[in-house]
Parts: C-alpha cells; structure tokens; sequence
C-alpha cells in the first residue's frame, strides 16, 4: 500500500513559491545611488569648497577624517595626482598616493594603486566615495607556512602522521 502525499503546503514552502512567483513576474529595479542624499550627478556639480559658507559643498559632505585632513590643506603631491586626474582621459592614472581620499570626480575611473610590490588596478564605484586609495590596495599578505626548511633542527622535522 502507498502512502497518501498530504495535499497542503507548509507556511515556509508557500513563502517561498510566493518570493518566487514574484522574482519572475518582474524585473529588478536598480536603485539610483546617493550619498548622503546627493546624487551623482548633483555631487559632480558641487564645488570642492565652500566659497559662501553654505553647506552644500563636497568637503562638507565627507567623513571627519577627511574633512580634518582636506581642511589642512591638501599636500603638493595629492593635489598634483587631482589635476593629472581631472584632465587625464587616459584608461588608467598610475599612482603612489595611498593617502588621498576618493573624490566624486574619480567615479567610473580607472586607478592603479601601488601596494608596496607592484600597481593593483581599481575600479571606482560610487561606494568608495569618502574612503582612502590605499584602502583598496592591501599590503600585506597572508603567512602560508610549508614543511621545514633546510637546517631545521630534528624535532622540527617531525611530521605527526595524522
């Protein structure tokens, strides 16, 4: 004798066919990004600094550590990589600054970082806004020890068998 298959759904299972029914029903609309409720294309309009004290200016818009540092004044070197930056139409700038902030005007550009070793190249997305260059180039890499070296004393040759 077969056994008879219950004909309910469980609540978790009717759930999930309704998430379902709906992923395929329409598409996805893709949010439009903000940053602190500015738009892209409002933020590439704004000044870098505030000429009449209002409050809508980029500087005014960035975490404390970059206005702190941006209020003291950017060094002679960030401020060459910005203008090489602004006037470039190159694919990719190649530089050593690891401490310049990311600015509105690098979206969608193409940065090469370099880490210590060599240039990591990056692509700046509208989320990095407000972040520093060297934060997406690590410099550090994981230890991956191996069996021991040459010279290693006896006890330090022994491998456990498990």
């Amino acid at each position: 004798m077969a056994k008879k298959k219950k004909s309910f759904m469980t609540p978790k299972a009717s759930r999930r066919k309704a998430r379902k029914r709906l992923s395929t029903t329409s598409a996805r609309v893709k949010k439009e990004f903000t940053y602190r409720g500015f738009t892209m294309e409002q933020l590439n309009q704004m000044p870098m600094w505030s000429e009449t004290g209002e409050e809508d200016y980029i500087v005014g818009l960035l975490p404390s550590r970059v206005r702190r540092s941006l209020g003291r004044g950017m060094s002679v070197e960030n401020e060459h990589f910005l203008n090489r930056m602004l006037r470039s139409s190159a694919k990719t700038v190649r530089t050593h600054r690891r401490d310049m902030p990311i600015l509105p005007q690098f979206v969608g550009r193409r940065i090469a970082i370099h880490n210590g070793q060599h240039f990591v190249e990056v692509d700046v997305k509208p989320e990095m806004i407000g972040h520093y260059l060297g934060e997406f180039a690590v410099t550090r890499r994981g230890v991956a020890h191996s069996g021991p070296g040459v010279g290693a004393t006896r006890s330090s040759k022994h491998v456990p068998l498990k």
